[in-house]
């Protein structure tokens, strides 16, 4: 699949619930979420449906996102159903990684994140922005940070092939913490990715007060660490641009969405929201109901690859963040 302005659209990120065990201010601030009803929630047969058809059409890369998805009931079952999928060749998962170290079943010894391995999923994406536990409790609004690094040292056992950590840069809170957290990162071989805050929960979310763009990291990282040096041929799916620092080699990514102006370019994603809204772009307002097609007993693959294929069409050429961009809902109830 390919839009008009040449994005080629090979990967979809699926929630498959807005339900999540913490309350990041960035994503779901001060409880500020009705949660959906369980009948407007898409069922997994209905999610793997979709994933079929695009697998048809040319997507190869799922990254399976909430809220929290392990806190969905029965999950590694979708995985499992999920991995076996003819087409799709790269699995990954986007977590706050404290259910990650949790048996996958009672009585057993095999951890949630062993079993995800076990069902094909090659990547994990670990959201830490603080390694201070009182900070962190006020970020998250739970007292989890064990339980997350529990979740990272979980995943490093289970053996997937990359480990991704992204921590949300936010201006009076973290920032004297960039150092710790690239210490942590290359102590457990994780990809670190710093990421500019969005307007995706509350527009009282992005002020200056809170807002620390990635340059200014940048200077500050350099600061201890000595000029980082361009890495323009290393590439992960998403869009970070990533250096490598002096002496330890260690790479570390920079996702800018408000400051890249180049940011756009090399988008080929599509997200699926938990209720079925198929959505082109993560910084526009346009989605398109998908669940009405699903659950019509008369429309066929055939009609949901139609309806793929009109959404990709309408695909914007970049975000709308820098145009004054105001939320129509939080980040939870989009998809991580």
């Amino acid at each position: 699949m390919e839009d008009r302005y040449g994005h080629r659209i090979s990967y979809l990120r699926v929630s498959i619930t807005d339900r999540c065990n913490e309350r990041c201010r960035y994503c779901l601030p001060e409880e500020q979420q009705e949660w959906l009803p369980r009948e407007d929630v898409l069922t997994y047969e209905e999610i793997l449906r979709v994933i079929r058809v695009g697998a048809g059409l040319g997507i190869s890369k799922i990254r399976v996102t909430g809220g929290e998805p392990l806190t969905r009931r029965n999950v590694l079952w979708f995985f499992e159903q999920l991995g076996r999928i003819e087409g799709i060749e790269d699995i990954g998962i986007s977590t706050n990684g404290t259910l990650l170290a949790r048996p996958a079943n009672e009585g057993e010894s095999l951890t949630v994140a062993d079993q995800l391995r076990r069902c094909g999923v090659r990547t994990v994406n670990v959201s830490l922005d603080s390694l201070d536990r009182e900070l962190y409790t006020r970020t998250t609004g739970r007292d989890f940070l064990p339980k997350a690094i529990e979740g990272i040292d979980a995943a490093r056992a289970a053996g997937f092939d990359a480990i991704k950590m992204n921590s949300v840069l936010m201006r009076n809170q973290n920032e004297h913490e960039l150092w710790d957290l690239i210490d942590f990162a290359r102590e457990r071989d994780l990809l670190l990715r710093f990421i500019e805050l969005m307007p995706v929960s509350t527009t009282e979310m992005l002020t200056e007060e809170n807002f620390l763009p990635i340059g200014e990291a940048k200077k500050l990282i350099e600061f201890k660490y000595g000029k980082l040096e361009p890495l323009p041929d290393f590439r992960t799916n998403g869009p970070a641009s990533y250096y490598r620092l002096p002496e330890t080699g260690q790479k570390i990514g920079f996702i800018g969405a408000m400051t890249n102006l180049h940011f756009c370019e090399t988008c080929n994603k599509l997200r699926l929201t938990c209720e079925g809204k198929l959505r082109p772009c993560l910084g526009s307002h346009l989605e398109f109901d998908m669940r009405d097609v699903l659950r019509n007993p008369k429309m066929t693959d055939e009609d949901v690859a139609r309806f793929f294929l009109d959404v990709v069409d309408r695909k914007p050429e970049q975000h709308e963040f820098r145009d004054n961009y105001q939320p129509g809902r939080r980040m939870i109830a989009i998809g991580g």
